[in-house]
């Protein structure tokens, strides 16, 4: 992370934070074990090639479902409000261990999930996506949007055991800490506005916004801090992952959480 910093901010501006790195008493030894666990929970894995997705109908429909899944807004504009694609939350086309995967959800579902107070179908917890990251709306059942989603959804799990959770799946686990915004704003201009923009607004498609009118609302799950932390901590920035400590990723979260986020207001959603 350190030659990242060089890079960008000069030797001098390095100098000052090394020093204040060696006062605060980081903890990245735990977040270099915690991504080599990840990483080495799921190396037996390797992501299916596209080259084998089937010809005819059910190969169209995955592959509509990838298009979909990549650049939401552009293969599901009707049902998208913000400029938030899947792929934004779920790294490299959800096959990321650590990065939300995709990889064996599937046959996951249906599962009780204690938000709704009610079990739940996989097209459901699609459906919750498209309402809260994507501040739109609900996509029916039998649309080719859903329809490609879960196929492509299950293409990618195709050899993994029903029932049995991706190694990878989910977050990487990090210790309950509290974030302090004012440190959250400094990491934020050194490590993610050269990427995300000082105002949050990013570059859409390529770069999401992460606070405003084109980012997630306040009902999605990114709006929660531990889980954004834990998807700062071994995913950003893209040119240096696993580089900030827990405390930081929690700062950094702290301080996007305080930024403006469309309120989810679900009656508008449906």
């Amino acid at each position: 992370m350190i030659r990242a910093i060089v890079a960008r901010c000069g030797l001098a501006v390095t100098i000052l934070l090394a020093f204040g790195i060696l006062l605060s008493g980081r903890t990245s030894g735990f977040a270099s074990q915690n991504a080599r666990e990840v990483a080495d929970s799921a190396k037996t894995w390797t992501a299916p090639d596209r080259a084998t997705i089937p010809e005819g109908p059910l190969g169209d429909s995955i592959r509509l479902g990838l298009r979909v899944f990549n650049d939401t807004p552009k293969f599901a504009a009707q049902y998208v409000g913000n400029k938030m694609s899947c792929g934004h939350c779920h790294i490299a086309s959800g096959t990321v261990a650590g990065g939300i995967p995709l990889v064996g959800v599937p046959g996951m579902f249906p599962v009780y999930r204690d938000r709704e107070k009610a079990v739940v179908t996989f097209e459901e917890r699609i459906e919750q996506c498209f309402q809260r990251s994507e501040h739109g709306h609900r996509v029916p059942n039998d649309n080719p949007i859903m329809v490609g989603l879960v196929a492509y959804a299950q293409w990618l799990s195709k050899d993994q055991v029903t029932g049995h959770p991706f190694p990878g799946r989910g977050l990487v686990k990090l210790p309950e800490l509290n974030g302090d915004r004012d440190r959250g704003s400094e990491i934020y201009s050194l490590q993610c506005a050269q990427c995300h923009g000082a105002e949050g607004a990013g570059n859409p498609p390529a770069i999401p916004a992460v606070w405003g009118p084109n980012a997630y609302d306040d009902g999605a799950g990114m709006n929660d801090i531990a889980k954004m932390a834990a998807f700062v901590q071994h995913n950003m920035p893209k040119t240096d992952p696993d580089s900030l400590t827990p405390q930081e990723a929690y700062d950094v979260a702290t301080y996007i959480n305080s930024k403006p986020h469309e309120p989810f207001i679900e009656k508008e959603h449906q």
